[in-house]
């Protein structure tokens, strides 16, 4: 799976090698990928800014305890009660981004080495390198796990077991 930051700092990058792959709606998925990656990022910071106000007020309404003023403490507990509240919305709506994130990111697939050609089919594939002769093995030829029973090599029941 393709990462996110390297979608984002490799786009042109990405969307050529998807096109060698042919696949379809490349331009439209990424842009996606990268709309909800900005809104993810968005919800985070604004959800630890937020997090971070809260922590702070918490320390304020100790002080305003120990000083007397309770009043002043009480308010500042309604707050930071609506920042609690807040930040709840905020990291549902952060959990939705990243799940739709991750879904828009499986359908990517990974893409092809610079050095791969374009091709539709695999008549298209360029062979590089062969090692031997490939024998032909002929119509009667049986799988190796049929060889295994045949000759008694493994006990396939007993490694059920």
């Amino acid at each position: 799976m393709l990462q996110v930051q390297f979608i984002r700092d490799n786009k042109e990058t990405v969307l050529e090698g998807l096109a060698k792959r042919n696949f379809a709606n490349a331009e439209t998925i990424i842009e996606q990928v990268l709309t909800a990656d900005e809104n993810r990022r968005k919800t985070q910071v604004e959800l630890d800014n937020t997090l971070a106000e809260s922590n702070k007020m918490s320390k304020e309404i100790g002080g305003f305890y120990k000083s007397g003023e309770v009043q002043k403490a009480n308010l500042l507990k309604e707050k930071t009660g609506l920042l609690k509240d807040k930040s709840k919305e905020l990291a549902e709506s952060l959990n939705d981004y990243a799940e739709e994130l991750t879904g828009l990111l499986y359908q990517i697939p990974n893409i092809p080495h610079a050095s791969v050609k374009a091709g539709t089919s695999e008549e298209d594939n360029e062979k590089i390198f062969s090692e031997g002769i490939i024998p032909d093995l002929g119509e009667n030829a049986l799988p190796h796990w049929e060889l295994a029973k045949k000759y008694d090599i493994i006990d396939f029941e007993l490694g059920n077991k």
